[in-house]
C-alpha cells in the first residue's frame, strides 16, 4: 500500500541526483492528491481497483483515505497510526494485526517524502533515468513479500506520480496519483477526525 507522493521535483533536472531530490523535498511542507490503486493478481481476470485521497503534512501527519470499494481511513499523527473501516455501525476503529504493519510502513512513507531513499536501512535504492527510483528489499524475509518498489517521479518538483509494488512475478500493485497539490493549507482536523 505504499503510496507515496515524495517530496522531489522533476524537470528531469531535479531528479537526476539524490541531492537534487532531497533539495526539492525540503520545499514541500504538505501535499495532497487523489489516487487510483490497482491490485493485479494472476488469479484475477481484472484488477481490483480502489480510489481515494492522500494528505500529508510535515513532520509526520498523514491521512490515507479509501472512498471505494470500501471506505476506510488511516490517520497518523505524532508517530501513532489509527485505522477506521466502514461497517454497519459506520466507521469503526480497526486495531488488528494490520495496524502493526502500518506502524512499520508509516516511517517509510515519511522518509520517502523527505527524499531520503538511499538512507533507508530496509531497501537498496537505485536512481534510474527518467525520474525512476527502484527500491530492493535488503531483508530476505521482506523480499518474499515485496520483490521491488518502483517510484516514478513527476515533472512537478517534490512529487511522486506513480508507485509500483511488485509482490511476485505476476502480482503487483500500481498507485497513480492525480490532482496533486503541493503545499496546500491543511487543517489539523483532517489528521484527527475520521469524518
Amino acid at each position: 500500500m505504499l503510496l507515496l507522493i515524495l517530496s522531489a521535483g522533476l524537470c528531469l533536472g531535479w531528479a537526476d541526483s539524490w541531492e537534487g531530490i532531497r533539495a526539492a523535498a525540503e520545499d514541500v511542507n504538505s501535499i495532497s492528491a487523489d489516487f487510483v490503486q490497482e491490485k493485479h493478481l494472476p488469479i484475477l481476470a481484472k484488477p481490483l481497483v480502489s480510489n481515494g485521497r492522500f494528505v500529508y503534512r510535515r513532520p509526520d501527519s498523514l491521512r490515507w483515505e479509501y472512498f471505494s470499494p470500501v471506505k476506510s481511513v488511516l490517520l497518523m499523527v505524532d508517530g501513532k497510526a489509527r485505522r477506521f473501516v466502514e461497517s454497519e455501525q459506520g466507521l469503526v476503529e480497526d486495531a488488528g494485526a494490520r495496524m502493526q504493519a502500518m506502524q512499520f510502513v508509516m516511517p517509510e512513507i515519511g522518509g520517502w517524502l523527505s527524499g531520503r531513499f538511499e538512507d533507508n536501512p530496509m531497501f537498496d535504492a537505485r536512481l534510474e533515468e527518467n525520474g525512476r527510483i527502484v527500491l530492493i528489499p535488503k531483508d530476505e524475509g521482506m523480499a518474499r513479500f515485496i520483490q521491488r518498489i518502483e517510484l516514478l517521479l513527476s515533472e512537478q518538483p517534490g512529487v511522486i506520480e506513480q508507485v509500483l509494488i511488485f509482490e511476485g512475478e505476476k502480482a503487483y500493485t500500481r498507485m497513480q496519483f492525480t490532482d496533486i497539490q503541493v503545499n496546500p493549507v491543511i487543517e489539523d482536523r483532517l489528521f484527527r477526525e475520521v469524518q
